[in-house]
């Protein structure tokens, strides 16, 4: 059949089972199970003390929504690091290869090379020292 609407019947309703007592009086059944019990079957939303609990429940959604927030920002900054190391480490190896092409370069046959085709040519004698009289230049 299709599904049909069915009026509201008290009789079907499900019932918690009877709360055995102990010797003192007190319930076998905890504090924490009855809270539960009532927080997952919804019926803690028609009691009347619920209104004075509404600060506090939005305090807590407010801390819930901070602590969401800093998880996002904390693992945010944890990839912001993990790029910069990244590229230092790219930038590192950068250096270290120009560096050793300016080595390689600065080299003086690499140099004489380099001129060659400016039409220098690296000197075979060694240089000579020029010594000069101070009469010759008080003249």
């Amino acid at each position: 059949m299709a599904n049909k609407i069915t009026e509201y019947n008290p009789e079907i309703e499900t019932k918690l089972p009877e709360v055995e007592t102990n010797k003192s009086g007190r319930s076998k059944q905890g504090f924490i199970t009855k809270s539960l019990s009532t927080v997952f079957s919804g019926t803690f939303l028609n009691n009347n003390n619920l209104i004075k609990h509404i600060p506090f429940m939005l305090f807590i959604c407010l801390l819930t929504l901070l602590y969401i927030g800093n998880g996002y920002y904390a693992d945010d900054k944890i990839r912001k690091v993990n790029k910069i190391t990244n590229e230092l480490k790219e930038l590192r190896s950068e250096y270290i290869s120009t560096r050793s092409d300016l080595m390689f370069k600065s080299k003086q046959s690499e140099v004489a090379k380099a001129v060659e085709v400016l039409g220098l040519k690296e000197s075979v004698a060694p240089p000579k020292k020029i010594i000069v009289n101070d009469t010759t230049f008080k003249k």
